[in-house]
C-alpha cells in the first residue's frame, strides 16, 4: 500500500507541472486571425499562395472594426448553391458507372460539400442572412430551389441542357462527361473564392477566410485527381 501510495504521488508531481504548463500556453489550433501586425504595421492576409499587404492607418481602423461584408454574405449564399449542384451530379454516379475510383471520388464530393453546405447554412443563419432554400432528394443529397443567384453569375455552374445530357449518359461517355463537368465545376469554385478575396474588406473574419481558403486548395486537389483520371482512360483507348 505504501508503494502504491508513493507511486501515486510521483504520477501527480510530474503530471501537475504538465498541466499548468498546458493551461497556460497558447491554443495550436487556434485560427490565425486575418489581420496581423507586424511591428508597427497591420498586414491583411491576402488569397491563397499570394502575399499579404500592409495597410495604412486608415485602412487598417476600418479592418479592425469589420466583421462580415456584403460580399462575404453573396460568396456563402452562392457557394451554396454551387455546392448543391455538384452533389445532384455526384448522385448520378452510383446509376451509371461501375467504376470504382469514380464512385470513390463521387461520395468524397458528397460527404464534403453536404457538411459544407450545413457549415454555410449555420453562418448565414448566425448573422442573420439569408440563407438559400435547398430540399433533400430522394438520395438524400440537395438540390437547389429558386434563389437571388442566377445560373448565369456563378462561375462554373451547368446548364440545365448540360445536366440533362449527363443524366442522359452512362458508361465511358458517362465517366467522360461526368469527370469533365466537375473539372469544370470546380474551377468555378476556385474563381468564386478569387472574387471574394479581390472584394475590398471580404474575408477578414477568421472563419469565412478559413473556409474559401479550404475550398480553394480542397477544389484544386481535386481537379488533379479528376485530370489523372481522364488522363489514364484516353491513354487506355
Amino acid at each position: 500500500m505504501r508503494t502504491m501510495q508513493s507511486f501515486s504521488w510521483r504520477i501527480a508531481a510530474v503530471l501537475l507541472p504538465l498541466a499548468v504548463i498546458a493551461a497556460c500556453s497558447p491554443a495550436v489550433h487556434d485560427a490565425p486571425p486575418a489581420e496581423a501586425p507586424v511591428g508597427d504595421r497591420i498586414v491583411q492576409a491576402g488569397a491563397p499562395g499570394s502575399e499579404g499587404r500592409v495597410l495604412r492607418p486608415g485602412e487598417a481602423t476600418g479592418v479592425r472594426e469589420a466583421r462580415h461584408t456584403a460580399a462575404d454574405v453573396e460568396f456563402m449564399q452562392a457557394m451554396i448553391l454551387h455546392h448543391a449542384q455538384a452533389l445532384e451530379m455526384a448522385e448520378l454516379v452510383p446509376d451509371r458507372t461501375e467504376r470504382a475510383d469514380l464512385r470513390l471520388l463521387a461520395r468524397r464530393i458528397e460527404l464534403a460539400q453536404e457538411d459544407e453546405i450545413a457549415m454555410m447554412q449555420r453562418w448565414l443563419e448566425q448573422r442573420g442572412e439569408e440563407v438559400p432554400e435547398v430540399e433533400a432528394t430522394h438520395g438524400g443529397h440537395h438540390h437547389h430551389e429558386h434563389h437571388a443567384h442566377d445560373h448565369g453569375e456563378m462561375a462554373g455552374m451547368l446548364t440545365p441542357e448540360q445536366m440533362a445530357r449527363l443524366a442522359d449518359a452512362s458508361g465511358e461517355e458517362f465517366e467522360r462527361l461526368f469527370l469533365e463537368a466537375m473539372i469544370f465545376h470546380h474551377q468555378g469554385a476556385i474563381a468564386m473564392v478569387a472574387e471574394l478575396f479581390a472584394s475590398p474588406g471580404a474575408a477578414q473574419e477568421a472563419e469565412i477566410y478559413e473556409f474559401a481558403s479550404h475550398v480553394d486548395s480542397d477544389q484544386r486537389v481535386e481537379i488533379d485527381r479528376m485530370r489523372a483520371l481522364l488522363r489514364a482512360d484516353a491513354a487506355s483507348r
